[in-house]
Parts: structure tokens; C-alpha cells; sequence
């Protein structure tokens, strides 16, 4: 029998990209002689043995599993051939993972309503005494409504509202943040289901903080700070599908956090509110938030650093628009953080001001971003800065020792690189030796 995710997506039309398949009425031992005889086969888990075969297909007996301890991984999982359909299914967390297929017939057994429930776009509990027994359930809730776009049935609401997280691992919450963040058109059901559910209250202090603090200026209608910061992630989510996999996740936690800075900061004076210096304040609740979340380096990419930068800098591209600096400054932004990945959030808040409910004549435009990308395309920097012209080879050849003045000297000509006044070597050789005589002559 298939079952789970690939019957599922199969009914909503979806294309599965793997297949579960659980096999009854057949000893263990079997199974395995079986599976072998078409090939390379991986044996994986130490209590309950799954099949591994290709990148796309597992195949088990169907199983049982008995809480024997606090956590989500506080179980005992059986196997057991002879098992009924029903109670197989029964396992299960929500309905429309509960639908078994006969993948040779076609048949379709559907013993708790998934096919209406997917349907009607609900998620509902397959089993209301044993759901509460594992905490993950709560987030896969919500990931599950931000992906199909579903609502959560008002009985499991209120079963994942009583449901302690606190056992979660990191790698568990972020494995179900990661697929609400890449998977869904619209990333803000889920999140905005993580605070219905009492997610946020129990994990990420940093998003609760958001609630209710005034968005700065005097024109925000989209609401306080944590419904503009749903409203900014949606947008980031337009603007990611050529990204590798790590900078998506870059671009998609620095809006989710982007705005961290600002239940420290806004407070109302001369007329309005203010987030005097947000940006720099929402370094350390992003920080805490990635910790949460175990985000370090993704595939040799340094993530966190660039999420960090990403907050810190995330109002430069305006900044920049109205000053209008020289090009060193666009140079020396690069050096600190990405500018393509940096007009991307930007781009995001900006345009995260713009809500459904705001008469279009009102909505906020991106041109300073665009012109922020502009500039940075034109400078040859969007993913960088200038590699450095001089190296120290360079010095040695010049009949420079070794030691601390070398690195002087490279660090000096290397700012007048990012100022534009050294293009080429000869120029960097030139101020090097300018340097170098000045140095002798003191």
C-alpha cells in the first residue's frame, strides 16, 4: 500500500517526488530477499527497519508506535505484518496522511475522511488520544496549513494549544520552519498558526515581542510590527526561486527577523512613532531566534553571518537611495554583507507595507531598492566585493620584508581600490611603492 505524503499530493494533484510503501502479510526476513533482488538496498534505523531504495522510495511493514517516554522521540515503534489497515492508519497525525493506496490496483482506503478533508482543505486529528504524544505535530500543523493553504479544524486547534514543546530539538523545529519558509506561496498562514497555537509563545520569544509594537512613521496601515513582518515574508517568498537552496533560507529568515530590532526601540515622540536604530538593536534577538533554530553554515555558506548582516543593514538600500554615496560606499556595504541578497529583503519590507486591505493609491513602490540593485549590477558587486588587486607577492617582489607593513600597506591600497582610484595593478604597484617611499622617509 502507498501511503502517506504521495497518496495525499496525489489527490490534490500534486506530482509526488517520493513514494512510502508499507507491505502486509509478509515476514521480515521476506521482504528483505525480495527488495534485494532489485538491487542496492539501505537498511536504516536501529529499532523499526526501513528500506531505502534509489533517492525516492521506502518501503516498511506496516507499525505501531507506544509512548514509553517524555519527548518526541520517547518511542517504542513495532512492526507487525498482520496488521489491519485501520490501525495502521490509525497512527498517523492528520487524516489527509491517513489515506492508504493499493499500488497495484489503485484502490484507495480511507478509513478516517482524509479525501474529504482534503476536500474541503482541512486538517483534522486522525486520533484524538494519542496526537498529543508527539509535540512535532503542533508545528507540522501549521507547516501543513501555510503549504496546501489549509485551515486547521477547530477540535485540533485546541489539542495542539495544550501540547508542551519544550522537548522539541532544534533540528525537528527547524526541519518544520524550513519546509512553512520554502515550501508555502504564502508563508505567513503558518506563521501566523505558530502564534495561534501557542507556538511562538513557547519557542520564539523574539516573534512574540512583535505583537501590538506600532510600526514607525505616520503612514503604516498594514498594522503593528508582526503583521507587517507576515506580510514582508510573503513578498520575500516571491523573489527567492533563483536561489540556491542556502541563500533562500538566508533571504527568508533576514525578513522573517528583519524587524527583531524594534519592540526595544519604537517609542512615540514628536508626533509619531520611532525605531531609533532597530537595525542594529535586532542583532542580538536574531541571533537568539538562529539559535533556536540551529542555523550556522548551509551547504559552505555562511547563513547566520548573512541573516545577522542582513538585519543590521536591511534599511541601507533607502538609506543610500535618498544620499545618494559615492561608489566606495557601495564597495564597502559588499564587504559586510551581499547587496543582491540585500535588496531582496529590503524589496520584501517595502513592499510588505502594501496589504489587501490598503487602497491601492497608497501602496508603497520599490524604486529605491531597484535603484539599489541598479548601482550595485553597474559596480560588478551584487554578490561581492572587489577582490583585493595587490597581494603580498606583489611587495615581496618591490623588495618589502616580511612583517605587519605588508598587510599596511595592502589594507591602504585596497581602500583606495574600493574609492576607485586604483583600477589596475600598475596603479596598486604604483601607490604601493608611494607608500613604501613615504614609510622609508619617516
Amino acid at each position: 500500500m502507498l501511503v502517506g505524503g504521495c497518496v495525499r499530493d496525489a489527490l490534490m494533484g500534486i506530482a509526488p517526488k517520493d513514494f512510502d510503501i508499507e507491505v502486509y502479510g509478509i515476514e521480515p526476513q521476506k521482504l528483505r530477499e525480495i527488495l534485494d533482488s532489485f538491487g542496492k538496498v539501505d537498511a536504516v534505523g536501529e529499532a523499526f527497519t526501513v528500506y531505502k531504495i534509489g533517492q525516492d522510495l521506502d518501503v516498511a511493514l506496516p507499525r505501531r508506535e507506544r509512548k514509553i517516554g517524555r519527548g518526541h522521540k520517547g518511542f517504542v515503534v513495532e512492526g507487525d505484518k498482520d496488521m489491519s489497515f485501520e490501525k495502521a492508519a490509525k497512527r498517523r497525525d492528520f487524516t489527509i496522511n491517513a489515506i492508504l493506496q493499493d499500488a497495484l490496483t489503485g484502490e484507495i482506503v480511507d478509513v478516517f475522511g482524509g479525501r474529504e478533508d482534503v476536500k474541503n482543505k482541512i486538517l483534522r486529528v486522525v486520533s484524538k488520544e494519542t496526537f498529543a504524544e508527539d509535540s512535532l505535530r503542533v508545528l507540522r500543523a501549521a507547516q501543513f496549513a501555510a503549504r496546501f493553504e489549509f485551515e486547521i479544524d477547530a477540535e485540533t486547534a485546541e489539542i495542539c494549544r495544550s501540547i508542551d514543546l519544550t522537548d522539541l530539538p532544534k533540528e525537528r523545529i527547524w526541519g518544520e520552519i524550513e519546509k512553512m519558509l520554502l515550501k508555502a506561496r504564502k508563508p505567513s498562514i503558518g506563521l501566523q498558526w505558530l502564534y495561534d497555537l501557542g507556538a511562538v509563545e513557547q519557542l520564539f520569544p523574539e516573534m512574540k515581542a512583535l505583537v501590538g509594537v506600532p510600526q514607525e512613521s505616520e503612514w503604516h496601515p498594514e498594522g503593528p510590527v508582526d503583521i507587517h513582518t507576515l506580510l514582508v515574508v510573503d513578498r520575500a517568498a516571491e523573489l527567492i526561486d533563483d536561489l540556491p537552496y542556502a541563500k533562500k533560507v538566508t533571504v527568508m529568515l533576514g525578513a522573517l527577523c528583519h524587524d527583531f530590532g524594534k519592540p526595544a526601540t519604537t517609542k512615540f515622540f514628536d508626533g509619531r512613532w520611532r525605531s531609533h536604530a532597530h537595525d542594529e538593536a535586532g542583532i542580538e534577538p536574531t541571533v537568539s531566534f538562529l539559535d533556536k533554530l540551529g542555523i550556522y553554515t548551509l551547504d559552505g555558506y555562511d547563513a547566520r553571518g548573512q541573516i545577522i548582516q542582513l538585519v543590521r543593514y536591511h534599511l541601507k538600500p533607502g538609506e543610500f537611495y535618498k544620499a545618494r554615496p559615492g561608489d566606495g560606499a557601495f564597495r564597502r556595504l559588499a564587504r559586510k554583507v551581499e547587496p543582491d541578497l540585500l535588496y531582496r529583503v529590503s524589496r520584501a519590507d517595502t513592499l510588505g507595507r502594501n496589504a489587501d486591505w490598503i487602497p491601492p493609491e497608497k501602496w508603497f513602490d520599490a524604486k529605491p531598492q531597484e535603484w539599489f540593485i541598479a548601482r550595485a549590477r553597474e559596480l560588478a558587486i551584487e554578490v561581492e566585493a572587489p577582490k583585493g588587486i595587490l597581494m603580498g607577492r606583489h611587495l615581496l617582489e618591490l623588495g618589502l620584508e616580511k612583517g605587519p607593513r605588508v598587510g599596511e600597506i595592502i589594507k591602504a591600497v585596497y581602500e583606495m581600490q574600493l574609492d576607485g582610484t586604483v583600477t589596475n595593478l600598475d596603479e596598486a604597484i604604483r601607490e604601493a611603492k608611494s607608500l613604501i617611499a613615504k614609510s622609508a622617509a619617516d
